[in-house]
């Protein structure tokens, strides 16, 4: 005779556990604790086995009954329901370790450290932020090229069109390493490339060579009122033209005054090459200075804030909007319009400022030269280069 929900709800404890039985190999077996739980005899190749559904009132009774049902469907296709229970959890735990977050985290510890540390928590902080709240959690074989083109497709209607492409980019960059170490079998972000918005390349904002004076002007004057450590980083840029993380995170320790050099090691460059600045004596005479500023600390350029830490980015940025150069010069900006003026007016070959530059060779001829190659005529230019400043300075209508 079949149960009835109040007969499950009012059966109460005995001395010894019991049974209540539905049918079919399906009984609620109620202990002398109070607890309850479903459970389900039956018949597999002869073998007389027990599978347990679940404790009540968190599986119903008719919950209990469908459960039968699967079962019995299960062995009359000739499948064991518990080996198929076994199955799927298995499955489950392996689709655990094989979300697209897991292998991404995984991919990710692989590769860290031939990054720096700030760009390794800007990959994985972009991850968590514009790709793991979406695809994260899902099997990363279950991932089709539809719903991650769904993915990108929300950073680009933020505006952000190259972010959306080095998304894409780092995505297949872990589909890819996932097929190699067997846990995923196709990279979809091949397939959706084509699919995105073009980006538009624009150039860097730079002053022309003729508006040079106005510009040194402008920082000798301050108007703006700048600090002086924030000018002093403003000159250095000019004169060494090395790039925006390159100057803001400088250190005393890569400064040998003896030798007239700034040698920035291999971690702190893009290329991931040690690079050798050779510094005219203005640019000394500027670090001299900035030395007093910075007193006992080791960074060149310490916050005024938070010594401890660097000035930033938009420290660079800001100063040139106070001087009233937005949108018309930019941290990269100095690196330009050097390049331009050094060949322009000095006339030195391109081949020594793109290395002083520390540009990538753009060719297998390029890359059998040594940048210490060109260091003897780059130690000339750049005081030359520092002279030619100097005269913009001194004279409005030098050029």
């Amino acid at each position: 005779m079949k149960l009835s929900a109040i007969q499950v709800k009012n059966a109460k404890p005995k001395d010894r556990d019991y049974k209540l039985f539905d049918g079919e190999g399906l009984f609620l077996l109620v202990k002398k604790s109070g607890k309850k739980s479903w459970r389900l005899k039956y018949y597999f190749l002869g073998a007389e086995k027990l599978i347990v559904i679940g404790p009540y009132p968190i599986v119903s009774l008719q919950e209990a009954r469908d459960a039968r049902l699967k079962a019995r469907k299960l062995i009359h296709g000739g499948i064991d329901p518990v080996a198929h229970r076994i199955e799927t959890k298995d499955h489950a735990i392996r689709n655990a370790d094989n979300t697209f977050q897991a292998i991404a985290y995984e991919w990710y510890e692989n590769r860290k450290d031939m990054w720096t540390p700030r760009y390794a928590d800007n990959v994985i902080k972009r991850l968590e932020e514009d790709i793991f709240p979406y695809i994260g959690k899902l099997p990363i074989k279950d991932i089709e090229p539809p719903l991650l083109l769904d993915v990108i497709r929300k950073i680009e209607k933020r505006g952000a069109l190259d972010l959306a492409r080095r998304q894409l980019q780092k995505c297949g960059e872990i589909f890819r390493y996932g097929i190699a170490i067997g846990r995923a079998v196709r990279d979809p972000s091949a397939d959706i490339k084509e699919a995105l918005k073009p980006s538009k390349k624009d150039h860097f904002a730079a002053l022309d060579v003729s508006e040079l004076p106005e510009f040194l002007k402008a920082i000798e004057n301050n108007d703006a009122r700048l600090y002086r450590s924030t000018r002093n980083a403003l000159r250095l840029m000019l004169l060494t033209f090395v790039r925006t993380s390159e100057l803001i995170n400088a250190r005393w320790e890569e400064i040998n005054f003896d030798r007239k050099e700034w040698v920035i090691p291999a971690e702190r460059m893009k290329m991931r090459k040690v690079h050798i600045v050779p510094l005219s004596k203005q640019a000394i005479a500027l670090l001299k200075d900035q030395k007093e500023i910075a007193g006992e600390w080791p960074l060149v350029f310490p916050s005024s804030v938070r010594p401890a830490q660097s000035i930033s980015n938009n420290t660079i940025l800001g100063a040139i909007k106070r001087l009233g150069y937005k949108g018309r010069m930019t941290g990269h900006g100095f690196r330009a319009l050097a390049m331009s003026a050094i060949k322009q007016e000095l006339g030195y070959r391109h081949e020594v400022v793109d290395r002083q530059l520390a540009h990538a060779p753009r060719n297998k001829i390029d890359q059998a030269y040594d940048r210490a190659q060109f260091l003897d005529e780059r130690r000339v230019m750049m005081q030359d280069w520092s002279n030619f400043v100097d005269k913009c300075g001194a004279n409005d209508a030098a050029l």
